[in-house]
């Protein structure tokens, strides 16, 4: 939803209802994570995806009856589905879908809601997507604010800003499953976390390149790099900021002011010792979710000899990733960035980055987890 969210503003602040059919759950070999939202516009437009394809169409028919109607609907599609109406996934997992309207009644501060997201702050939108009639379509907002809004229900919304902060702080969005008195509801958490952080040490082509991939990929980019004639911002349109600094220096005063945190992608690309041990040793005394250099086997092992003497541990040596990237056979900038990037991913999601042909886990990362139960005494 974040990359559709000034459209559905304008819509929104032209008093013309939306319609948003998002996926609240998923089963087997499902397309599209839980939080993937299609937006049905006042003209039937259509912004994002449900399935990948497989029930665009049967979405969106839906959703243009409930755009119309403001009759918010709970959907499944899946084999059993396919087998009643032709209308079903192919790759045989199952999706449940919530289809609801947005207008001003509906969604009163989503304004407040963009410009936080904009602002780069963190806000979470919580939304009931099944459970009892008088329920459902029931919103919650927890950002600077604060809460705004409510369930219908204290405890339950108690244990939904629970959900909700626990979202926020893994950086995506779950679905919560409480009972309240015999009945079971299900609520739609939305994070809307600041983007992580990817910043990339030196000016070259292949920094271009990951700048590229890297903000396609929702990172908030920088390029740092000592030389000015090299650093400038024509080099590395991509990145939200290029700086000039010693790369050590500027990571450390980085950390120091925790704008660094386990989200955190780094990689020194200088191909220039002095410039990068230094900066190694700060980055892997930190709290980085990755951090990777390039270079050949052996420039790594030199690399790897120079840190031990320097007195970096074992423990932090583990964490470098080099030299950066999978073993794609990568050989140009953009086929590096690529390789390097596939790595991030397989990090990010705790996987091992071989052929799915020969995995054996889930296809897709599973979503954040979130559950409760409430009962009355």
């Amino acid at each position: 939803m974040r990359e559709h969210l000034t459209d559905l503003l304008r819509w929104w602040e032209t008093g013309r209802p939306v319609a948003a059919a998002t996926v609240t759950g998923t089963t087997g070999s499902a397309p599209r994570p839980v939080g993937a939202t299609m937006l049905v516009g006042p003209d039937g437009v259509v912004l994002g995806s449900v399935s990948g394809g497989c029930v665009e169409a049967a979405v969106h028919a839906e959703a243009e009856q409930v755009r119309d109607t403001g009759f918010a609907r709970a959907l499944r599609f899946g084999a059993g589905r396919e087998a009643a109406t032709g209308v079903g996934l192919t790759c045989g997992g199952t999706i449940d879908v919530f289809v609801e309207r947005l207008d001003r009644v509906t969604f009163p501060r989503l304004d407040d809601v963009v410009s936080t997201v904009r602002a780069g702050r963190p806000v979470a939108v919580l939304t009931c997507v099944a459970g009892p009639r008088h329920r459902l379509g029931r919103r919650m907002l927890l950002g600077p604010w604060g809460v705004h809004g409510s369930l219908g229900d204290a405890r339950l919304d108690a244990a939904a800003v629970r959900d909700a902060r626990a979202s926020l702080a893994a950086g995506r969005t779950g679905v919560g499953r409480h009972t309240v008195d015999a009945e079971d509801v299900a609520v739609l958490v939305t994070a809307y976390s600041p983007p992580p952080r990817m910043i990339l040490f030196g000016a070259t082509d292949h920094v271009a390149a990951l700048a590229t991939v890297g903000a396609q990929l929702g990172y908030r980019v920088t390029v740092c790099d000592a030389r000015p004639v090299f650093a400038t911002r024509d080099r590395f349109p991509a990145a939200d900021e290029v700086v000039v600094d010693w790369p050590h220096r500027y990571l450390a005063a980085e950390a120091a002011a925790a704008r660094v945190d386990g989200t955190t992608v780094l990689v020194a690309m200088t191909h220039d010792p002095k410039f990068e041990l230094p900066l190694l040793e700060v980055a892997l005394a930190g709290p980085a979710a990755y951090v990777g250099a390039v270079g050949s086997r052996r420039a790594h092992a030199e690399r790897v000899a120079r840190l031990r003497a320097a007195g970096v541990d074992e423990n932090a040596l583990a964490r470098l990733a080099g030299p950066a990237g999978l073993d794609l056979g990568a050989s140009t900038p953009a086929e590096t960035a690529v390789s390097i990037a596939a790595e991030v991913i397989a990090v990010r999601a705790g996987r091992s980055g071989g052929p799915l042909g020969r995995g054996h886990e889930r296809i897709h990362v599973s979503p954040v987890g979130l559950s409760g139960v409430l009962t009355r005494p």
